[in-house]
């Protein structure tokens, strides 16, 4: 039995995922926490989630539940999941997390005190999505420097951090299956006289609106053709259940930094 603590046990992400725990067999919930000073801290997480009375009340810290856990599951903050991946470092407990928004030295950082413990990082949990990586890796590849690449992504109005987790590594793995420096040739806006398109420019474009849980389109323009290749999620769930997939894939691992590619076996 994988025993499982959940940050951010409240929000839009951890809420879902301790919801779903109680579905998935070899998985047990015994710890969940949010910052301190959250109104709800004290409370029983399971009626806090709409799933009943668990038994299990959420704490302030995770120090107050890290030993009783296997593994912290994390969809927070930047500062925050790289605070609790040192904690999880310093105990030997392993992370999923699914936090976006890293800067390099963020990811510097996480690769070294990954290096104690097992910790899938991915931008995206889907395995839909997970999938589409590999699939546009492909596509780019064939397609190479005949057609423009633009990728358009679509969030919901609270949405932090743009580009999306998810939008940046799309525009990595294209990058790198036609020879490309990302960022050398990133447009993440355009307005005014700017001039014809760069024949290697890669297009990264931001909308925020409303509750979309998130849309992610791949267009290859051209001439003569077009090929858009999308993904829409329309319930957290997925990004959810993939965490928990992770999770299961997780156990037993040796220490290193994984994504979802290892855990659905793409690589």
């Amino acid at each position: 039995m994988v025993k499982i603590t959940v940050a951010g046990a409240t929000g839009r992400m951890g809420s879902r995922i301790t919801a779903l725990l109680k579905e998935y067999e070899g998985l047990r919930l015994t710890g969940a926490f949010e910052k301190k000073g959250h109104k709800d801290v004290g409370k029983d997480i399971g009626s806090l989630v709409g799933i009943g009375e668990i038994g299990i009340r959420l704490e302030d810290a995770l120090e107050n539940v890290i030993d009783d856990s296997d593994v912290i599951i994390d969809f927070t903050h930047t500062n925050s999941s790289i605070e609790h991946l040192r904690i999880a470092a310093a105990k030997g407990k392993a992370m999923v997390i699914g936090t976006t928004g890293f800067s390099k030295d963020d990811i510097k950082e996480i690769e070294a005190l990954c290096k104690n413990i097992p910790c899938v990082l991915a931008p995206n949990m889907s395995v839909g999505v997970n999938l589409l990586l590999k699939v546009l890796q492909d596509v780019a590849r064939v397609l190479g420097d005949d057609y423009d690449i633009e990728i358009i992504e679509v969030h919901h109005r609270l949405k932090k951090d743009a580009p999306s987790g998810t939008a940046l590594k799309m525009a990595q793995v294209v990058a790198a299956a036609i020879n490309r420096n990302l960022d050398e040739v990133a447009v993440y806006a355009r307005k005014g006289m700017i001039g014809e398109r760069t024949k290697k420019e890669i297009g990264i474009q931001t909308v925020r609106a409303g509750d979309i849980v998130g849309e992610h389109t791949v267009l290859f323009g051209g001439l003569g053709e077009r090929i858009e290749i999308t993904h829409k999620a329309s319930s957290r769930d997925t990004f959810a259940r993939g965490a928990l997939r992770a999770v299961l894939w997780l156990s037993g691992k040796p220490a290193g930094l994984y994504d979802m590619q290892d855990v659905l076996g793409l690589k």
